[in-house]
């Protein structure tokens, strides 16, 4: 598959670039630049992603990186057996438990969510830092809710991280699936509450929270390109139908005063607000030429 120029395989981590350094040069170079184009496309192009880290893997099947590479693109494409045993293997290579969450979450993926909740109670949990250990919680809360368990589901998310008033990371993505978890539940003013709390945390958009809340405050966006387009065809019917034998103005002669009135539509309506998941692993992203592994 074909690589821009101006991709050169130096921007990827420096550990995983000490890791290529078991190839030949040429090869290093290759498998760096395929695991470059997986991070740059696995969220905006997941199918692409996925077919850069089969290069990447049919190269250098033999490095921790690539393996996970591997199980991340196939993770974003929902191939969760695949990603387990690319997960798997990494984590044989490098005896880290960094993927254990996500290993939760592909045998969530894989309709085995008593699998996911065993995993958050194995000694692994305990080896993980903050960030994983809220990552395993957010798996632990979504497996509980695959099986109907809503109020174990909220439980499971009350934590001292979402108590906490600093923002980390995680804090938005862990407030957003309380929210959610406590309108399963049908307790909508503290879900109210938590979704408002997320949109706090949320300073670059990892969740849709702003979006559920003016939802449920009953808020809709008005598309202003619509406006326009209706008004410019009521425009041209009411010529029509005139019968004034004056040539008409091109439509884009009256754009500008179109769209005066389509943003004063836009500023008189209130927003709106859709739907996202809390679910782990989301933000593989653009970190994943550079993550580490377990088993």
């Amino acid at each position: 598959m074909p690589i821009p120029d101006d991709v050169t395989g130096d921007e990827i981590d420096k550990d995983v670039r000490q890791e290529l350094q078991s190839l030949p040069k040429g090869l290093a170079e290759d498998v760096s630049r395929n695991l470059v184009m997986v991070a740059k496309l696995i969220d905006e192009d997941p199918e692409q992603a996925y077919e850069y880290a089969k290069i990447a893997l049919r190269l250098a099947s033999r490095v921790a990186a690539v393996r996970e590479a591997a199980g991340f693109a196939a993770y974003a494409n929902q191939k969760f057996s695949e990603a387990l045993a690319e997960f798997r293997a990494a984590r044989r290579m490098t005896g880290s438990v960094e993927l254990w969450p996500v290993m939760a979450d592909c045998e969530r993926g894989l309709g085995r969510p008593e699998k996911a909740l065993d995993m958050a109670g194995a000694p692994e949990v305990h080896k993980l830092d903050k960030a994983g250990q809220v990552e395993m919680r957010l798996v632990a809360a979504g497996a509980r809710r695959d099986m109907d368990q809503i109020d174990a589901a909220i439980v499971t998310l009350q934590s001292p991280e979402l108590a906490s008033n600093s923002v980390q990371p995680w804090t938005a993505r862990l407030r957003y699936a309380y929210a959610d978890a406590l309108l399963a539940a049908g307790r909508e003013d503290e879900a109210r509450e938590w979704f408002a709390k997320a949109v706090e945390a949320d300073k670059d958009g990892s969740t849709d929270a702003s979006d559920r809340l003016a939802e449920m405050d009953g808020v809709e966006f008005v598309d202003a390109l619509r406006i326009d387009d209706v008004e410019v065809e009521v425009e041209a019917e009411a010529e029509v139908e005139s019968g004034d034998d004056t040539v008409a103005e091109p439509v884009e002669a009256e754009a500008p005063e179109v769209k005066a009135d389509a943003a004063e539509a836009k500023t008189e309506a209130p927003e709106t607000d859709a739907e996202i998941t809390g679910e782990a692993g989301a933000d593989a992203g653009a970190d994943v030429a550079v993550e580490r592994d377990e088993d």
